[in-house]
């Protein structure tokens, strides 16, 4: 069954719309979603009803405010939905905070190093998904032993005990710009873990395309909200 997993983008407790990774210019997602009628995330998921949700804490990721400005939202979120959360995060410590939020936590190049990673997949096994994060066409990282190309990452995974590899495009997310199917079939073909993608999925046809080079999911916001892909796709 391919997952479709839905996109939560917090900000100060507030539900946003992330277009292009330029966090600044993120408005209320309700301003302009065909789906949801208020911004409010509580009240954003009952409308929606998703079967998973994504939780990306952009206060963290932007280092904007107390680190902990969206952490009673998130637990409160968690204990109803099922949740993966992405906090930013870069240590050991950081990442214990993080797996008693959410069910599942994420540890992206763009903030984790290849140790901090390999170290929290000892000690959470099973808890952990990973997100290879690319801007302009390369990987964002600021680890200098992180290999500099996608499907090296992919080899080191697999050795983890983790849950899913993502690869996170923030050129493509919000953008509704479609999928690279060479690249990421190319991944699928390396990893032994679950494949899902973040950025770009635009419509059912992308989904369809996705499933058929084994890919297990896709996170999806943009398409969602502007019924791309049918509502019911997201949910139980």
């Amino acid at each position: 069954m391919f997952r479709i997993v839905f996109v939560l983008d917090l900000y100060n407790s507030t539900v946003v719309h992330a277009q292009g990774g330029n966090r600044k210019n993120y408005r209320p997602v309700h301003l302009t979603s065909r789906i949801c009628t208020t911004s409010e995330p509580i009240k954003l998921l009952e409308e929606v009803k998703p079967k998973e949700v994504y939780i990306a804490d952009l206060n963290v990721l932007q280092a904007e405010g107390p680190h902990n400005t969206n952490f009673a939202m998130i637990k409160q979120i968690s204990s109803r939905f099922t949740t993966m959360l992405d906090p930013g995060i870069s240590s050991l410590k950081e990442a214990i905070e993080a797996s008693s939020l959410a069910d599942t936590i994420i540890l992206g190049t763009e903030t984790s190093s290849l140790q901090t990673i390999k170290e929290v997949s000892t000690l959470l096994p099973g808890k952990v998904n990973v997100s290879i994060d690319k801007k302009h066409g390369q990987i964002l990282t600021s680890d200098p032993i992180m290999p500099r190309k996608p499907t090296e990452i992919v080899r080191e995974l697999n050795a983890l005990d983790i849950q899913n590899i993502i690869i996170l495009d923030m050129d493509r997310v919000g953008t509704s710009s479609g999928v690279d199917s060479q690249f990421l079939s190319n991944i699928v073909s390396i990893s032994h873990h679950d494949v899902l993608l973040g950025g770009g999925v635009k419509d059912i046809q992308d989904i369809k395309k996705l499933e058929s080079i084994g890919m297990k999911g896709a996170l999806v916001a943009t398409a969602l909200h502007n019924s791309s892909i049918p509502l019911k796709m997201a949910q139980h």
